[in-house]
């Protein structure tokens, strides 16, 4: 179950007036205070308009299953272009928005994701286990005992940002560079960390494009290779993107490979260790790691959220969105939907339909590496159970401010010595 929200988030949620609620504030992702505010929406509104957002402005909120389906299934009236807004609430200057294929709509989508697909086909998925196992083991293996660390750090974005590496063939030395970009990408100014500014943002970005602009100059001057930046730098419809281009299809990749095995990696051991009967269970049949890891997918929702912007008038759950609307698809409230999903609120890691979740998106937007990201995740917890009996977890987490990135910054546990 979620850690209990506290009275006065339940009430505020509960009381306040349905005009002038707003879900979307990063404080609330930050303390896990915005549940009861999805469930009342899910109830009163499930097709929301909010105009008292004072960081991201009007929006409208889609809280259910049902209805977060219908918008990812209708791209013709709901548009995912970097132009128009993009996919994240938040509106970045024009003149810095980033075009990446996940912010494009068909044609132009479907050229260039066709082109990055190959990655994760399943004859390269089978390349990849062996590499991943033997690389999950040896950070398991040293791993401190009797003493308390941060799980995040040391097994979750080392893990991740290893498998990055080999994915875009990048200097492994250098592979913490790939977290620090992804973490710049998706940070939040007012959050008053290093990214305090836009301007701060976009110099990180130019060292990043610096960076692999080196390692395209190289690739496209050799044969084609199966790594990320080869596939990019000689692929038709890739092969000619501006700088700009080039950099968010790289940022994409980035955040799309870091943050939702990153983020999953953190909650599964989180959850089992609040559901002590789910851990029991899994260490008696470690089979049910099959179920259990599109359960951790779904009960975390790494991305809470995924914005379109309305290209004509349309109707949605007996509201009119007008041409023009930015319209924010909540996946972590459609993964709590009672309508859709038996128990929500339980971390059952034997559900019996485990896959039916939000939490890759759905139609031509649904994650690329999303069997990818459940490889990584089944392969880290069997080497887990062949090495111990449990790991606990000794502090509360500390979680993202963001609602758009739901992740965990810090999470100390101890393995028994």
């Amino acid at each position: 179950m979620n850690a209990p929200v506290s009275i006065d988030a339940a009430s505020e949620a509960w009381t306040t007036p349905l005009d002038q609620l707003d879900p979307s504030h990063p404080r609330r992702f930050q303390d896990d205070t915005m549940w009861p505010f999805f469930e009342r929406l899910r109830r009163d509104a499930p097709v929301h308009y909010s105009t008292t957002s004072p960081l991201f402005g009007p929006y409208w909120s889609v809280t259910t299953y049902k209805d977060i389906m219908a918008v990812e299934v209708n791209h013709k009236a709901f548009s995912s272009e970097s132009g128009l807004g993009g996919i994240s609430i938040r509106d970045r200057p024009k003149d810095l928005r980033l075009p990446m294929f996940i912010a494009m709509d068909p044609p132009r989508h479907d050229a260039q994701r066709k082109v990055v697909q190959p990655i994760v086909a399943p004859a390269n998925l089978a390349k990849l286990e062996h590499a991943i196992r033997e690389r999950a083991g040896r950070i398991l293996d040293g791993l401190p005992r009797g003493e308390t660390f941060n799980w995040v750090e040391h097994v979750s974005i080392e893990l991740t940002v290893q498998m990055l590496a080999t994915l875009f063939d990048f200097p492994f030395a250098d592979r913490r560079k790939l977290s620090f970009w992804s973490d710049c990408a998706t940070a939040v100014p007012e959050a008053g960390g290093f990214i305090d500014s836009e301007e701060k943002r976009e110099a990180v970005f130019a060292e990043c494009l610096a960076y692999f602009t080196g390692l395209w100059n190289q690739r496209v001057n050799a044969e084609p290779r199966p790594d990320l930046i080869s596939m990019l730098a000689h692929g038709e419809a890739t092969r000619d993107m501006t700088p700009r281009e080039f950099l968010g299809n790289l940022i994409l990749l980035i955040v799309g490979g870091n943050d939702t095995t990153r983020n999953s990696i953190s909650g599964g051991l989180l959850f089992l260790n609040e559901n002590p009967a789910e851990y029991a269970k899994l260490r008696a049949n470690p089979a049910l790691i099959e179920s259990m890891v599109p359960e951790i997918i779904r009960y975390q929702t790494p991305l809470a959220h995924m914005r379109r912007t309305a290209l004509q008038d349309v109707e949605l759950g007996g509201q009119r969105i007008r041409a023009g609307d930015k319209v924010v698809m909540w996946y972590i409230s459609g993964n709590r939907d009672p309508a859709a999903i038996e128990q929500p609120e339980r971390f059952l890691i034997d559900r019996k339909r485990p896959r039916q979740h939000l939490s890759f998106g759905f139609g031509i937007h649904r994650c690329v590496g999303n069997r990818l990201a459940e490889m990584q995740l089944r392969i880290l917890w069997e080497e887990i159970l062949a090495r111990f009996e449990r790991i606990e977890v000794v502090g509360p987490p500390k979680r993202v401010y963001s609602s758009f990135v739901h992740g965990i910054t810090e999470l100390p546990v101890r393995i028994p010595a």
